[in-house]
């Protein structure tokens, strides 16, 4: 089966191939001597809002000020 890459470097897989390997939303992607290797991964809601955090690089205490502010007068008054 082809697959073309568009120049934006996105493929569509085949139905015939997800429908095999039962795919998800997500894949994990590596190289494994010179060829493309994506595995059906299953991410859970609290895994990507962690994932998220982490890149943020917030941690407790900021969760917690960012919480206040948004129930606090100043904060509900500017939505």
């Amino acid at each position: 089966m082809l697959a073309k890459m568009t120049s934006k470097n996105q493929l569509t897989l085949p139905k015939r191939v997800t429908a095999a390997v039962g795919a998800g939303d997500y894949f994990d992607v590596e190289v494994r001597n010179g060829q493309i290797v994506l595995t059906p991964v299953r991410i859970q809601r609290a895994d990507a809002v962690r994932a998220k955090l982490a890149e943020l690089a917030l941690d407790e205490r900021d969760i917690d000020d960012a919480v206040a502010w948004a129930r606090s007068t100043k904060g509900a008054a500017t939505e």
